[in-house]
């Protein structure tokens, strides 16, 4: 798939097996102002074996340049373009045999309201979806009527209470969306944390992927020591 705008020609970094040997895959979206290698990191304290991380570059290390409770409008063609690089990495591993129910996708910041809105506007059955610091893209009152099913798609959002980017109204409006969308969502707000992510955070998307990693069984969620 070709990705127009912006991002168009991104690149992508990659660690754990090759997509052709993985049980599972993991996109990696990261905040404004960062690198791909900044999220990368987050590989090493998931440190589940068998899990192929794939993590995209924004053009100027920027997804799109407004706030994300800004019109959608007034953050494109950036926004299009960069919910076309979620689409095409996600190919990506399809194309190599992992089903959608094995990739999960997760966001920090910025790449949190990329990753919600790419799975809100998606919806399917992935392995799971996890917002760190981040929601539903638009500005108060966007209509919400995302069509398709979650089918019981995982869901962890997790924020402060005080976050002085991420509005926690919006968080719960974004927790809210995906329920009537059919996920199984947990969401966690932590009292006077900042912009950050955090170890309760961590241990739970490690619980995540350990539930789906396994035999590389298109038809089952196989749970494997």
């Amino acid at each position: 798939m070709s990705v127009p705008g912006p991002h168009a020609g991104y690149r992508l970094l990659t660690a754990g097996p090759a997509l052709a040997d993985a049980s599972a895959a993991m996109v990696l979206i990261h905040g404004r102002g960062a690198r791909a290698g900044d999220i990368l990191a987050l590989a090493d304290e998931i440190a589940v074996p068998g899990v192929a991380y794939l993590v995209p570059q924004a053009a100027g290390q920027t997804w799109y340049p407004l706030p994300f409770t800004a019109a959608i409008a007034a953050n494109e063609p950036w926004l299009s373009s960069a919910l076309a690089v979620v689409r095409d990495v996600i190919a990506q591993a399809e194309r190599a045999g992992l089903p959608a129910k094995r990739i999960f996708l997760l966001g920090f910041s910025q790449g949190a309201c990329l990753a919600t809105e790419f799975a809100a506007r998606h919806a399917r059955r992935y392995a799971g979806i996890i917002g760190l610091s981040g929601g539903l893209i638009g500005p108060p009152g966007t209509p919400r009527a995302y069509p398709g099913t979650l089918a019981g798609t995982p869901v962890f959002l997790g924020c402060s209470d005080v976050d002085p980017h991420i509005p926690l109204s919006r968080v719960e409006e974004t927790a809210d969306v995906f329920r009537r969308l059919g996920a199984d969502v947990t969401l966690r707000i932590y009292a006077g944390m900042g912009h950050t992510i955090n170890r309760d955070e961590l241990a739970a998307v490690r619980g995540m992927v350990e539930t789906v990693r396994g035999a590389r069984d298109p038809n089952s969620l196989c749970l494997s020591a």
